[in-house]
C-alpha cells in the first residue's frame, strides 16, 4: 500500500525543503548592501570597505547601493521591506537603529522588530574641536564660560538629530550651559564654519579633524567617547573633564530584514567576523578612525535596546524632534 501525501502538504513539504536547500547553497548570486546616506559619508566609505571584504570571504560581490534621504529612514526602511533571503542588507548605524526611533514622529519601521543584527563593524566617537583662540581648552572651561555668557558660545553640526548635535544636546543638559545651535546641511560646511571661526565649535569624527588638529587650525578639547580615541589619545573624554557618564559614539551594525533563515545568517555572521581579522580590512578602518569593539552576534539585541533607551532620554532633553 502507498501512502500519499495531501497536494496541499506536498506542495508545504516541497516549499520548506526548496527554501532550507537555499539557505544552504547561499550566497549564489550579488548581494545588495544598502547605504541609507549620500555617497562621500562616512558611512558610505565604511560600507565599501566592509563589503569588499564580504565579497572575498563569501565569494560573491557585494554591491553597495545608496538610498540616502530622511536621515537614513528611506535606505533602512527598503531593507526592513525586502525580502528576508540574505540578498539584501544593511549598514545600519547609531542614526537609522537607535536615534531615529525617537527622534522621527513618524518612522516606519521597528529596529527590533524588522532587523536581525548580524555584526558589530565599528565604532568612533567624535571629537570636540575649536579655534586654537577659544575662551576655553577644556570641557569644563567651555561650561563654565557659557554659564558665564548665556547664549553667547555656538556650536555647529551635520543638521538636526545627527550625533555631533545631539553630543552638543548632551552637554548642554548635563552642564546645565546655554550653547546655541548651528545646524548645517552637512558635515563639511560645519567643519569650515568652525575653521572660519564663525561658530565655536563642534563635535566631528576625528578622520574628518584630526589634520586640522595636526596642522594647529584647530584644537581637540575633548573626546565624546567612555574612553579615549585611538586617534587622538592624549586629548581627555567629556567624562573625565567633570561630566562623568558622558558616553557618545557612532557606530556601524549590518542588518539584515526580519526572518531572514538562521543558517543564512551564521553564514552573513561568519563572513563579518572573518571580514574584521583581515589585516588589511582593518588598517582601512582605522584610517577612518572606527574602533573595533567584540560584541557577540547574540549580544547585539541588547545593545540595541540599550542604545535606543539612552537616546531617547537625551532626545527628549533636548526638545529635538523632527516631522
Amino acid at each position: 500500500m502507498r501512502f500519499r501525501l495531501p497536494l496541499v502538504m506536498l506542495t508545504v513539504f516541497i516549499g520548506v525543503s526548496g527554501s532550507a536547500a537555499s539557505a544552504q547553497e547561499f550566497p549564489i548570486r550579488p548581494i545588495r548592501l544598502i547605504v541609507p546616506f549620500g555617497a562621500g559619508t562616512s558611512t558610505d566609505i565604511t560600507s565599501r570597505i566592509i563589503g569588499q571584504g564580504l565579497s572575498q570571504q563569501l565569494k560573491q560581490p557585494v554591491v553597495i547601493e545608496k538610498k540616502p534621504g530622511a536621515g537614513g529612514n528611506i535606505g533602512t526602511e527598503a531593507v526592513a521591506k525586502a525580502k528576508p533571503d540574505g540578498y539584501t542588507i544593511t549598514m545600519g548605524t547609531v542614526g537609522t537603529l537607535s536615534i531615529n526611533t525617537s527622534l522621527y514622529r513618524k518612522i516606519s519601521f521597528d529596529p527590533l522588530r524588522d532587523f536581525v543584527p548580524l555584526s558589530f563593524m565599528g565604532f568612533t566617537p567624535t571629537l570636540l574641536v575649536a579655534k586654537p583662540d577659544a575662551p576655553f581648552s577644556s570641557a569644563a572651561e567651555l561650561a563654565a564660560y557659557a554659564k558665564k555668557n548665556p547664549g553667547k558660545l555656538t556650536f555647529s553640526s551635520a543638521g538636526n538629530g545627527t550625533t555631533g548635535h545631539l553630543a552638543g544636546e548632551l552637554l548642554k543638559t548635563m552642564s546645565g550651559a546655554s550653547i546655541v545651535h548651528a545646524p548645517f546641511k552637512e558635515g563639511a560646511q560645519a567643519l569650515t564654519a568652525v575653521i572660519a571661526g564663525e561658530v565655536d565649535f563642534m563635535f566631528y569624527h576625528p578622520a574628518a579633524v584630526m589634520s586640522y588638529v595636526t596642522s594647529g587650525r584647530l584644537k581637540a578639547v575633548a573626546a565624546s567617547g567612555a574612553r579615549r580615541a585611538a586617534a587622538a589619545p592624549n586629548v581627555p573624554t567629556v567624562a573625565e573633564s567633570g561630566f562623568p557618564g558622558f558616553d557618545l559614539i557612532a557606530w556601524y551594525m549590518l542588518a539584515a530584514p526580519a526572518g531572514t533563515p538562521a543558517a543564512v545568517t551564521s553564514k552573513l555572521i561568519d563572513a563579518s567576523e572573518r571580514t574584521l581579522k583581515n589585516p588589511e580590512i582593518l588598517q582601512k578602518l582605522d584610517s577612518l578612525g572606527i574602533e573595533q569593539s567584540a560584541i557577540p552576534a547574540e549580544k547585539l539585541r541588547d545593545f540595541l535596546e540599550n542604545e535606543i533607551a539612552k537616546w531617547a532620554k537625551v532626545i527628549q532633553a533636548s526638545g529635538a524632534r523632527i516631522d
